[in-house]
C-alpha cells in the first residue's frame, strides 16, 4: 500500500519507519530538513516541504495514495490547515492526529475518516491496523507475538470454530468473539452495543460481523488476514 505521512516527529517517524519495514511505500513529509535527513534511510521517501501550501501539496501523488496521515502534533494550526487541505483534495482515506478534545472536535468537523491519539495509542498498533486488512485493534506482546481483534472473514460465516480449522491451518488461538447486539432503551429507542463472549470453545458458531480476538505469531496472523 502507499501512504503519505505529514509530520516526522516521534509518532509520525516511528509509524513511517514501521510501515516501510512491512513493505509499504511511504512518503514522509516535514518542514524540518534535519528530520527529513534523519529518516531518509528508514522511510521509503522523505520530502522537505510545507504541507499547508496548496501548490506544493497538489504536486504529490494523491490519486495513487491509499492513506494520508496528518501526524503534526506540536502545531495545531498547521495540523488543521494541512488536514483541511488534504480533505479538499478528496484523498481516499484521511487520518489526523488530535492532541486534545477541542482539536478532535475540529477534525471531526472537517470530516476526517479517523483520529489518532498518540498519547494513548502506539505507532506499532497503528502500523498493524493500517497495513493488515481486517485488523480492528492490536496489542503487542513481543516483537513476534500479538493479540489482535480482526473482522471475521466472510468464508467462515456460519461455521463453528472447530469447522473453521483456523487453529490447525494458521496455528492461531481464538480467545473470544465480539458481536454486535441491538438493545432498546426504556423509551423504545434502539442502539447497537458490543457483546464480548466468554472463552471461545470448539462448538461456538461464527456469525457475520463478528470480531475475533486472536492470539498468535505475527507472521501467522498476517497470513490469515492475507487469505481472507
Amino acid at each position: 500500500m502507499k501512504y503519505i505521512i505529514v509530520g516526522l516527529g516521534t509518532f509520525g517517524a516511528s509509524l513511517g519507519s514501521k510501515l516501510t519495514e512491512q513493505g509499504n511505500e511511504v512518503i514522509g513529509i516535514d518542514q524540518n530538513m534535519d528530520r527529513v535527513d534523519n529518516y531518509k534511510e528508514k522511510i521509503s521517501h522523505t520530502i522537505q516541504m510545507d504541507a499547508t501550501d496548496e501548490y506544493t501539496v497538489s504536486g504529490l501523488p494523491l490519486k495513487d495514495t491509499d492513506i494520508v496521515i496528518i501526524a503534526i502534533g506540536e502545531d495545531q494550526g498547521a495540523n488543521i490547515m494541512a488536514t483541511a487541505l488534504f480533505k479538499n483534495y478528496k484523498v481516499k482515506r484521511l487520518i489526523s492526529r488530535a492532541v486534545n478534545p477541542l482539536h478532535e472536535k475540529v477534525l471531526h468537523a472537517i470530516g476526517v475518516d479517523e483520529i489518532v491519539r498518540p498519547e494513548q495509542e502506539t505507532a506499532e498498533r497503528w502500523a498493524k491496523k493500517l497495513s493488515l486488512k481486517g485488523v480492528v485493534d492490536s496489542y503487542e506482546l513481543s516483537d513476534d507475538y500479538s493479540i489482535v481483534e480482526v473482522k471475521l472473514p466472510v468464508r467462515y460465516e456460519g461455521q463453528s470454530l472447530n469447522e473453521s480449522k483456523i487453529r490447525d491451518q494458521y496455528h492461531l488461538l481464538i480467545l473470544t468473539m465480539i458481536s454486535k447486539e441491538e438493545v432498546s432503551s426504556v423509551i423504545g429507542k434502539s442502539r447497537k452495543i458490543e457483546k464480548v463472549h466468554g472463552v471461545a470453545t470448539a462448538t461456538d458458531v461464527l456469525h457475520k460481523d463478528d470480531i475475533l480476538v486472536v492470539y498468535g505469531a505475527n507472521k501467522n496472523i498476517k497470513q490469515f488476514l492475507n487469505d481472507a
